[in-house]
Order: C-alpha cells, then sequence, then structure tokens
C-alpha cells in the first residue's frame, strides 16, 4: 500500500512526478483521489466502515468506496476500479463534483461519482470491516450532528452533494 506510485500534481491537477504513497503522504504532496456514492432503487446511500487496519481513519464510516489515483490513471479509470476492488462490482458512473485540496481532505483532489447499484457487494476485507445501507434523513442527521463515526470528508463530500442537488432545477 504505501509503495503504490501516484501522481504528485500542482495546484491545478497537473501531474508533475510520481512518487510513492507513503512517501507522497509524509511530504504532505499534493495528489489525487476519488470517492463514489453507490445508491439503490430505495434512494439509499451504501456507506463502508474502514476497516481497522488502515492508516488513516480507521474504523470510520465513509463514501461507498474510495481510493487514490493510481499512476498512469485519471480519475475516470480510477473511480470503476476502486468500485472493483472494494465492492466487487460494476456500475455507470455519474461524475459530480472536485474538491480542492485542504489539509483536512488529505491534500487531494478529490473527484466524486455516483452510481445506482442494489448489490448484493463482495466487499475487500483488507479495506473494509463492514457496509449498510442508510436512508438520507440518517445520513444528514449524522452529519448535521458533525457524528465522530463519519470520516471527516464523507461529510464535507454530503453537505456538498446535498448543496449540488438542492440547485439543481425542478
Amino acid at each position: 500500500m504505501h509503495n503504490e506510485q501516484l501522481a504528485v500534481v500542482d495546484d491545478h491537477d497537473q501531474v508533475l512526478k510520481y512518487l510513492p504513497r507513503g512517501e507522497i503522504h509524509a511530504c504532505g504532496l499534493l495528489h489525487r483521489a476519488v470517492h463514489i456514492l453507490v445508491f439503490n432503487q430505495l434512494g439509499q446511500l451504501f456507506l463502508q466502515k474502514r476497516s481497522m487496519q488502515k492508516d488513516s481513519n480507521p474504523g470510520l464510516w465513509d463514501s461507498s468506496a474510495a481510493g487514490h489515483v493510481d499512476a498512469g490513471e485519471d480519475y475516470d479509470s480510477c473511480a470503476p476500479r476502486e468500485l472493483s476492488e472494494e465492492l466487487g462490482v460494476a456500475a455507470q458512473l455519474q461524475s459530480l463534483f472536485k474538491l480542492a485540496p485542504t489539509p483536512e481532505l488529505g491534500i487531494e483532489f478529490i473527484q466524486v461519482y455516483k452510481c445506482e447499484h442494489n448489490g448484493p457487494f463482495v466487499l475487500a476485507s483488507e479495506e473494509i470491516d463492514e457496509g449498510a445501507w442508510f436512508t438520507t434523513d440518517e445520513i444528514v442527521n449524522r452529519v448535521t450532528s458533525n457524528d465522530p463515526r463519519l470520516t471527516f470528508i464523507f461529510k464535507i463530500i454530503w453537505q456538498k452533494y446535498q448543496y449540488s442537488i438542492a440547485k439543481q432545477p425542478d
């Protein structure tokens, strides 16, 4: 995990060079990630509980699937790979928005996608301890109350997602 090669990018998300993940994180260098929100036909969102073995946010609930964009990948090729690796499924992905890097967001440009899939899922045991479906109201309540069992990144993604759907024309 710590030796996987990732792209180091500049302030405009342009690739500068490739370095090992551990070095990028240790030096606080800008890099890329994807997060995917998987909804079922009832409008519930699947969240994953991160493995206790993860080096960041262990045991916290997070986006349905997420991961770093590997060297040589772009966001659109990374997202289906992460969905397959973490949940064992394929789905038609819709690009939603991109978050700019901040220290709170792990110094990552984060491209967010959504899709619909009803499962079942085959969870990557080295990445995920468990998963569950949550209603929109449950998630809104947990994010609004700043539930410490949710990752900070997921809370920001959910707030941006809620804002973006509120702004859509009827």
